[in-house]
């Protein structure tokens, strides 16, 4: 049995849920109550640190939780820097370390995707803090590690709808779009596709060409295919309009149609009309109807692929990560994030985690399987 080492850590979950939390922070909690630390809980995220809102964990409390998905600590997408206050929105960053010195606290321990390492990067800078991260996100998109947790239960749940839209479009020849999260990184959708055997699918590292898209369809429906599968991640863009964006030198907005209407129109004005804003896959889908005269149907998975318990992969995934950490944190190793690099767990640098994005490089394996079995990726027709 190790020497305890003592002191005392805050442990809060940020942005989105996604399942494997509840598991992260049971390893962390055991792992550094085994090595003589004290664990609080932080409550809803930043805002419970602003709010100095804590439980004490013990093993009761953790015990039973490594199963289940959401966070029982909750969460919230508040950054201390810029805290919704009544009707305005402050920075409480003061706020955050007064409390982190008043709680005693030796580290703050965030579970989180890009904006929570930047937000525990910037608490550290500014408020020379001791912050440790551990990469949560279903986009699977966090730098300096190879895989986040959350994205495998989140690709096995998109992998089963997609399973499921095959046999309705195969009952009813249809042609099906399945919207899959995954903002400006295609991991998600890339590997449910391929794994789910969609026939094209279509992710924001590539912009696609809808012209390409469309031969594809038809050459399947020529051939006797009489249905397809298309897996669309929500950030793709056209070719076209990434030579917009490219010519214009400045970001526009995600999935944006140039020729399409405003989503809303005039908001402060008198009798002001309000317009849904249409989907990327639901204009997808509508093009692919009028271009193949195939009926064409929209399935957007959303929430869905948060929710549910992790599975076994994740599991396993938290367990290590969780328990990582509580070992470099009996170690006195603070700003970092415990990235996974091949088979082990390792601390990296928080600086090079925070501000950066892994997405889908255009030479990586899962790109090369998909178009060895002839699957339409939108640069070209299969």
């Amino acid at each position: 049995m190790p020497k305890p080492t003592g002191g005392t850590i805050g442990i809060l979950t940020a942005g989105g849920d996604c399942p494997g939390l509840n598991a992260v922070i049971r390893g962390v909690a055991k792992a550094a109550m085994h090595h003589g630390i004290r664990v609080l809980g932080i409550r809803d995220g930043f805002r419970g640190l602003v709010e100095n809102r804590t439980i004490e964990l013990n093993n009761s409390l953790v015990s039973g939780i490594l199963t289940q998905g959401g966070t029982f600590l909750g969460s919230s997408r508040d950054k201390p820097h810029k805290m919704p206050v009544g009707h305005g929105v402050v920075d409480q960053t003061a706020v955050a370390v007064r409390n982190y010195r008043r709680l005693k606290l030796d580290c703050l321990v965030c579970l989180g995707g890009n904006g929570t390492q930047k937000n525990a990067l910037r608490l550290h800078e500014r408020g020379g803090i001791n912050v440790l991260t551990l990469p949560k996100t279903i986009d699977n998109d966090v730098a300096e590690t190879d895989i986040t947790f959350g994205f495998d239960s989140a690709m096995s749940i998109a992998t089963e709808a997609i399973d499921r839209l095959h046999t309705t479009a195969t009952s009813h020849h249809r042609i099906i779009v399945c919207e899959i999260m995954g903002h400006d990184a295609g991991w998600l959708c890339l590997g449910a596709g391929i794994a789910g055997g969609a026939d094209v699918i279509l992710i924001p590292e590539i912009p696609y060409d809808l012209d390409a898209v469309v031969r594809t369809l038809t050459q399947r429906r020529r051939s006797g295919k009489r249905f397809s599968i298309i897996a669309v991640a929500e950030g793709i863009v056209s070719k076209a309009e990434a030579g917009r964006r490219a010519q214009q030198g400045k970001k526009t907005k995600k999935n944006a149609d140039p020729d399409a209407a405003p989503a809303v129109i005039a908001p402060h004005a008198p009798d002001a009309v309000h317009l849904v804003h249409e989907s990327v896959a639901s204009r997808l889908a509508r093009h692919i109807q009028q271009l193949t005269g195939v009926e064409a149907r929209v399935t957007s998975l959303g929430h869905v692929q948060r929710g549910g318990p992790p599975t076994a992969f994740d599991r396993l995934l938290c367990t290590r990560l969780g328990t990582k950490a509580g070992e470099l944190l009996a170690q006195g190793h603070y700003n970092i994030m415990v990235g996974v690099k091949g088979t082990e767990c390792v601390p990296v640098p928080l600086e090079n985690v925070a501000g950066f994005k892994r997405t889908v490089p255009p030479d990586h394996a899962w790109i090369k399987t998909a178009r060895l079995v002839e699957t339409c990726l939108g640069d070209e027709a299969v």
